[in-house]
């Protein structure tokens, strides 16, 4: 009789294991931004186990401070703890509008444009790595994306030479929290989201965006709920450039 009772449970064992298979992996990444919805993300990625990509920079929050001061420390190291993974969203969070023709970066900060070496563009990259380090004795990740999405080909080169791969996002992973909640509600994103992210993708959101009326956020849980029933898994974006 045990030994029958014990082949069941195996087999209802195996059976779950089989059921829980991933039928694809996406790679859900998370930028800085507003912080308003901080706490609430993290409690969300918690309850699924679901393991993202944070892009941060030193950017104003409704706190009135800014995201890599001291006082955001605990919250870092919360996620750290949480096992996620992180990259540079560069420091200022300024945008890049072009090269010149003799090789600088064109980079919009405060309503000023500034031509950024090689040098200074790295510089640019690593103070959020370094800052990060300071808040949590971990340093970055490889990666980083740029503010906007908005990258120029210099960019791009500058940042390998100094060990850091750009992140984008697959079209159908934009999630949308930046967009007008008038002409966007949430009920619209959230549908669109689960009809059309396949695997492989990159998901892109905030951790709090200014411009809209009604955060996005809260749909994050109702998307890894769906998502999880489609049988998707989710990995940092290491998991998806082998590092």
């Amino acid at each position: 009789m045990r030994r029958a009772l014990s082949l069941a449970l195996l087999c209802s064992a195996l059976i779950g294991a089989e059921t829980k298979k991933c039928t694809g992996t996406l790679y859900l990444t998370i930028d800085t931004g507003s912080m308003s919805q901080a706490e609430r993300i993290r409690s969300i990625l918690k309850k699924h186990n679901v393991k993202a990509t944070f892009f941060v920079a030193q950017e104003r929050t409704v706190n009135e401070d800014k995201t890599l001061d001291a006082a955001w420390a605990p919250y870092w190291k919360g996620l750290v703890a949480d096992g996620h993974s992180f990259g540079s969203h560069t420091f200022r969070h300024g945008k890049l509008t072009g090269d010149t023709p003799d090789g600088h970066i064109k980079y919009l900060v405060n309503g000023k444009t500034e031509l950024l070496t090689k040098a200074t563009f790295c510089e640019e990259l690593r103070r959020s790595d370094t800052r990060f380090a300071e808040l949590t004795g971990r340093k970055l990740d490889g990666f980083w994306r740029a503010p906007g999405g908005h990258t120029t080909p210099k960019a791009i080169e500058y940042a390998a030479s100094c060990g850091y791969k750009h992140v984008d996002w697959a079209p159908a992973g934009f999630l949308g929290d930046e967009l007008s909640s008038q002409k966007y509600p949430n009920a619209v994103l959230l549908k669109r989201a689960l009809a059309n992210l396949k695997a492989g993708d990159i998901m892109m959101m905030h951790l709090g965006i200014w411009s809209r009326k009604d955060p996005w956020a809260p749909e994050l849980e109702p998307l890894l709920t769906g998502l999880e029933a489609k049988g998707f898994c989710f990995a940092g974006i290491g998991a998806k450039y082998g590092r």
